[in-house]
């Protein structure tokens, strides 16, 4: 009898018995570095801490700019009677700007040069956060460019990030060339490549998570080390793309909404977002960003795969974006003249 009746025959003999599943042996955890260790413990208590109750609560607008602010008018529209309930920090990386609006006269910080891809864009905003959370009041921080808008009015805005159970930090997997590609086998072990994360700079957190970001060392000295442009083998890696959307992937998956709070239009298909001049700047068009309330992103893999996910604010269905990028200055009467009509709601 050939091998394979004998292996019929028993097969057949064991109709109707249960055979039990061979379960594949669970993926043990690695063994983490002491550095690594000590940082985690640091992370929980922060993130494990309840947040101070201020009675006074206040978010923190961080702008990150080269020099210049040419929305100040539009911006202090946007503050006007709300004072005590935020603060301005202004991070001017080539010249000290000259302010028109009051308001931001006295807000600028120590500031460092800054360059775009590099890790002192993730220096920048670590500098920002850290001298925001010197005022206890301060609870939500934002980040913001010089071509940012605010696309609702201040109470809307208030309510939405201080309600939030979350932080808005946009977060993906790509495993395309502008994602995983980008994955030096240098951040081993700390970082591993199933770990390695996507999203946009401009975030919005809560207090706690400002907190970690300002405690890490160990993660961030990988992403500065490893994550620079013309890494090994041609590769481009830019840490502000992808240091923050890692940690808290790693540390604080279920904190984070996984989309920004910010709209850029990458319709272009460019390296830079598309940018807006004033014939760009429409009632239809400002109020069709405030109505979005799907976050999308295309990979950059060959399948252009689009990845989709609802805004859920607490669990519910909310429109997207508070802010939106990136607009010339040349836009800033029309910004102004709308600003009351798109900013109802």
């Amino acid at each position: 009898m050939k091998w394979y009746q004998v292996w019929k025959l028993r097969f057949s003999d064991m109709k109707g018995v249960t055979v039990p599943r061979i379960r594949a042996s669970p993926r043990r955890p690695r063994e983490l570095t002491d550095a690594e260790t000590a940082a985690r413990v640091v992370f929980r208590h922060i993130l494990s801490t309840p947040p101070f109750i201020s009675r006074n609560p206040k978010i923190a607008f961080m702008f990150l700019t080269p020099g210049q602010l040419p929305f100040e008018k539009l911006w202090e529209l946007f503050f006007k009677g709300h004072e005590g309930r935020y603060t301005i920090y202004v991070h001017a990386s080539q010249e000290k700007p000259e302010h028109i609006s009051p308001i931001f006269v006295g807000r600028d910080i120590h500031s460092e040069k800054v360059a775009w891809g590099m890790i002192s864009m993730v220096d920048a905003e670590r500098r920002l956060l850290a001298k925001a959370l010197e005022d206890i009041d301060n609870q939500h921080f934002v980040l913001l460019s010089e071509s940012c808008i605010p696309l609702h009015n201040f109470d809307y805005v208030y309510d939405f990030l201080m309600g939030s159970r979350h932080s808005f930090l946009d977060c993906f997997h790509d495993p395309g060339p502008h994602g995983v590609y980008r994955y030096s086998k240098n951040m081993l072990p700390e970082v591993r490549e199933s770990e390695f994360r996507k999203g946009s700079q401009w975030f919005s957190m809560k207090r706690q998570h400002a907190m970690v970001v300002i405690a890490d060392s160990v993660y961030y000295t990988k992403f500065r080390l490893y994550c620079r442009p013309g890494m090994e083998e041609g590769r481009n890696c830019y840490a502000d793309e992808h240091y923050l959307p890692t940690l808290f992937h790693m540390m604080d998956p279920a904190g984070i909404a996984n989309w920004s709070v910010t709209y850029v239009d990458w319709s272009e298909g460019k390296w830079h977002p598309r940018s807006f001049r004033a014939k760009d700047v429409t009632y239809e068009r400002l109020k069709n960003m405030t109505s979005i309330d799907v976050s999308r992103h295309i990979t950059s893999d060959e399948k252009k795969e689009l990845l989709q996910r609802p805004c859920l604010w607490n669990g519910l269905k909310r429109p997207c974006y508070l802010f939106a990028r990136k607009f010339y200055p040349e836009a800033l009467d029309n910004l102004v003249n709308l600003f009351s009509n798109y900013t109802i709601f």
